[in-house]
């Protein structure tokens, strides 16, 4: 898939991978500072080692953000983030465990003249090809080309001249 497409060209059924990320027990310190998120889950190794995950974890919005870095989208075309939904969290990623995203365009809806609604399915994989994650993203897709409002047509810059 092209991340730097029109709206236009973009087909349901698309796929891509991202490259991998490797999470660190850096990267669970300073979520935690940031987010507020000081759970013994991630931040107590005494404490996490009498868990059901027996150690330390990254957090569950931690892992969903690290996927949406990862996803490769061009500023030129993403207008911005609309949705994320659908989450679930199948499995823990642990300190040392790299995460890639494999996503699938799973739907196209109009949203005006400028832009377009890109719906994904994302699965977010471990090192092991195992999914920790999965979720629906939306995002709005700008367009190439401006669409008249009231016939839908497409003017691309053409307006015609009364003879």
């Amino acid at each position: 898939m092209r991340f730097s497409a029109p709206f236009e060209v973009l087909w349901e059924g698309q796929t891509f991978t991202t490259r991998g990320r490797t999470v660190t027990e850096a990267d669970v310190v300073n979520f935690a500072a940031l987010s507020g998120d000081r759970h013994p889950q991630h931040t107590d190794a005494q404490w996490a080692s009498d868990s059901p995950f027996g150690e330390r974890i990254a957090h569950a919005m931690l892992v969903i953000s690290l996927a949406a870095g990862l996803v490769p989208f061009d500023p030129e075309r993403v207008v911005a983030l609309r949705r994320v939904g659908d989450v679930v969290f199948k499995r823990p990623v642990r300190f040392g465990d790299t995460v890639h995203v494999r996503g699938r365009l799973t739907e196209l809806a109009d949203a005006g003249a400028e832009t377009g609604i890109v719906a994904f399915t994302w699965t977010v994989v471990n090192q092991r090809d195992e999914t920790v994650c999965r979720a629906r993203v939306e995002v709005l897709w700008r367009r190439d080309v401006a669409r008249d409002e009231e016939t839908h047509d497409v003017t691309n810059g053409f307006v015609p001249i009364p003879l």
